[in-house]
């Protein structure tokens, strides 16, 4: 997956949707994992920030129970309208400018993708930090699209080429727009700068999972117009590369994305 940008691919709510449920297909599972070996379970309270979607808020309602809290905070909350019933709350928030929406005690605060044009990367951790209580976790999720460049890492053909073609020039669009395109692998210098300890990492991005195959059509409709108003494709291109991945003969990647956690004192 590539950084979303703000313009370029989330201004049509049908696709971007798309968009955000193939990216949870894909890496629900090891969020998951992570959730699983930090200990969430009932009485815990857990807020997740950002555009994380309905399946983690769910998870996370099920594991902390009647006794605990889940509250999912987001700039556009209707794509939770679905999870907000108890014990989730569902709030209108932008970490990027606004202060934390309560005051803290949380066991958990996990957040996908929560730097999404925001100027003030550390400014957001230091939010997160600021209300966990002593001893509770934070889970920051981020891709990192510098460290694996390659949608298609098995060129051996001219439909291998003409994806990486086009992915090559998303990146490049997107870093002419701002977009950092190398923030995951900075995630663990910058939570212990947050003043969080026994800070740990890791990185995954899948091979050959039919979800990059729906992740990769959203991004290139979101994407198409961008793309050739710069001149970086043509609408053919565009059109031939869709239709190789609905054959389904290519084997597409992603860029990986970089999970880092950390406790605090």
């Amino acid at each position: 997956m590539m950084r979303s940008d703000g313009n370029l691919l989330d201004h049509r709510p049908d696709e971007a949707a798309e968009h955000l449920d193939a990216f949870a297909a894909l890496f629900d599972p090891t969020t998951f994992r992570h959730f699983e070996a930090v200990g969430v379970g009932p009485g815990w309270r857990c807020w997740e920030v950002g555009p994380s979607g309905g399946s983690v808020v769910s998870w996370l309602a099920r594991r902390v129970g009647p006794t605990g809290r889940v509250l999912a905070t987001t700039t556009q909350p209707a794509r939770l309208a679905s999870a907000a019933r108890p014990p989730v709350e569902v709030r209108a928030h932008d970490i990027g400018t606004e202060e934390p929406p309560v005051e803290g005690g949380f066991d958990l605060v996990h957040a996908r993708l929560p730097f999404i044009g925001a100027a003030d990367q550390g400014r957001i951790l230091r939010l997160m930090v600021r209300v966990l209580r002593p001893g509770g976790r934070l889970i920051v999720e981020d891709t990192d699209p510098a460290l694996q460049p390659l949608l298609c890492p098995d060129e051996h053909g001219p439909e291998q080429q003409l994806a990486n073609r086009l992915r090559q020039g998303l990146r490049r669009l997107l870093a002419d727009r701002g977009s950092d395109l190398a923030h995951g692998r900075r995630l663990p210098r910058l939570l212990r700068e947050a003043g969080l300890g026994g800070v740990r990492a890791d990185a995954y991005f899948p091979l050959a999972e039919p979800a990059c195959a729906a992740l990769e059509s959203a991004t290139m409709r979101l994407a198409r117009d961008g793309l050739v108003g710069a001149g970086i494709a043509t609408a053919q291109d565009i059109d031939r590369h869709l239709a190789n991945v609905a054959e389904g003969t290519l084997d597409l990647s992603t860029a990986p994305l970089i999970t880092a956690w950390g406790r605090k004192g």
